[in-house]
């Protein structure tokens, strides 16, 4: 009689500890699982897949203009961008860069979010980006 209680002790251990492991495997794939779903694949999903925010869109092209809180950025498809530029946005260039240094002709990747009227609040702009020969068209 004590035997078949040690074993059946024994028996409801082993079990919970793997039931126990079993779910911690679960648990660890279905955040794994969810964190993809909110961050999304790069190339994949809303916003080109940058990050997988809705509405960010990176903008590149050539500044047409500059205005106080603005640029516009041709794009290479021919179309024209408004992108807002504040005081917390990041210019950066080959070294930190100022809005000063934002001027007509010169080519920009913006990244930013998209707003409801189709211009972009800049969050980081580089000057004269490096050739992307894969990067994705901006709609």
């Amino acid at each position: 009689m004590n035997n078949s209680v040690i074993i059946t002790i024994i028996l409801v251990i082993v079990v919970g500890a793997g039931a126990f492991f079993a779910g911690t495997k679960y648990q660890a794939g279905k955040q794994q699982q969810n964190f993809r779903s909110q961050t999304g694949r790069f190339g994949q999903g809303q916003g080109n897949g940058m990050m997988g925010r809705q509405g960010f869109r990176p903008v590149t092209g050539e500044i047409l203009s500059v205005g106080d809180n603005n640029i516009t950025v041709k794009m290479p498809d021919g179309s024209s961008r408004i992108v807002v530029v504040s005081e917390s946005t990041a210019i950066n260039k080959a070294s930190q860069g100022a809005k000063s240094d934002l001027k007509a002709g010169e080519t920009v990747m913006v990244f930013g979010q998209q707003n409801s009227d189709g211009s972009v609040t800049a969050q980081n702009i580089q000057l004269n980006p490096p050739n992307r020969p894969n990067a994705p068209a901006s709609p």
